[in-house]
């Protein structure tokens, strides 16, 4: 995003060829389910948090593919907010940053998320990955092996059930779980505080999804935790296993992947050098996330792209997934 000042009081921000014109003195916000209410939000947000704005030209431009899970939102949401207050001749704490954009993407896209994409996107590490603890914010940076790359292949489909309605009601179903849950366990907080053998024993206060949905969160918590070991171990094979199983329960527990995500992760675990494969992000479409061996990326990604327009007819994208230092002036 490049930026300069502007007299007067708009803020009118270009992009892909569009353009938008944004009152600062305007409070009023109507949505319009596009790229707009991500500019609302943020003003709004640094309007209420004290920030003086000034008038700015903003142009964007970018490489990451919109609704595909990989950030897209969050990323155009701390550029946008580190332009404006760089015009406005002034900055935030990156943890307080984080909270303003998660709450402006709340409140006016619509999305319930937590905070892990703004908080990766803003604090991010070359060469290494997060381990963040939502509830404390306590983060840690895990070094990737030089010998380790992230590549990421991208379905090119995206299905109706996609995005933010779905997203919320998977969040919805885990707050349901948790109410029903408490008649057993009343201090528990969040699916995190259950054990597997605690959810297994309370199996009879949920419904059959909803014990489903829990199966899937309680069991992904201990695989990240697993993940970090790994990673720190450099036990490649076992991190392939734990991501496999992660894909496996996103698939049939919390019922978000599709068939394009489970073609494109089964034939990259076939392929020479490759520990995992996964989807990610909000699921029914988007993205895998690969672990390969260096030395075998430029094969993966002629056999990989080769393998499933054969199986679909879709040609995939496919991008260097190497972690990057976050968003910076």
């Amino acid at each position: 995003m490049t930026a300069q000042a502007r007299a007067g009081r708009e803020v009118v921000v270009r992009s892909r060829g569009d353009e938008a014109i944004f009152d600062l003195d305007d409070s009023a916000a109507t949505r319009r389910r596009d790229w707009r209410d991500y500019v609302c939000g943020v003003l709004a947000e640094l309007r209420a948090a004290g920030i003086a704005l000034a008038g700015a030209d903003l142009s964007v431009r970018g490489t990451l593919p919109i609704g595909a899970g990989l950030s897209s939102s969050a990323s155009f949401e701390a550029a946008l907010a580190m332009a404006l207050l760089a015009v406005a001749g002034t900055a935030m704490e990156k943890m307080a940053l984080a909270n303003l954009l998660q709450r402006a993407e709340i409140e006016y896209a619509g999305t319930r998320c937590g905070i892990m994409d703004q908080f990766a996107v803003l604090q991010a590490r070359a060469g290494h990955a997060m381990f963040l603890d939502t509830r404390s914010m306590h983060c840690e940076h895990i070094a990737i092996p030089e010998s380790l790359a992230i590549v990421i292949c991208n379905t090119m489909v995206k299905h109706e059930l996609a995005g933010a309605g779905t997203y919320n009601e998977r969040r919805r179903e885990c707050e349901e779980s948790v109410g029903l849950l408490r008649t057993r366990y009343p201090n528990v907080r969040e699916l995190r505080d259950l054990s597997m053998g605690d959810l297994l024993q309370a199996r009879d206060v949920l419904p059959a999804q909803l014990f489903e949905r829990c199966l899937h969160v309680v069991g992904e918590n201990a695989r990240v935790l697993e993940a970090v070991e790994a990673l720190r171990e450099q036990d490649f094979p076992k991190l392939g296993a734990i991501m496999k199983a992660s894909h496996e329960s996103l698939r049939t527990n919390y019922a978000v992947s599709c068939a394009e995500l489970d073609t494109l992760v089964g034939l990259a675990i076939e392929l020479p050098g490759v520990y995992a494969a996964r989807m990610t992000g909000a699921g029914f479409g988007g993205c895998t996330v690969n672990i390969v061996e260096r030395g075998h990326t430029g094969e993966f990604r002629k056999r990989i792209a080769a393998a499933y327009r054969r199986e679909t007819g879709i040609v995939p994208e496919i991008y260097d997934g190497t972690p990057v230092t976050g968003a910076s002036l």
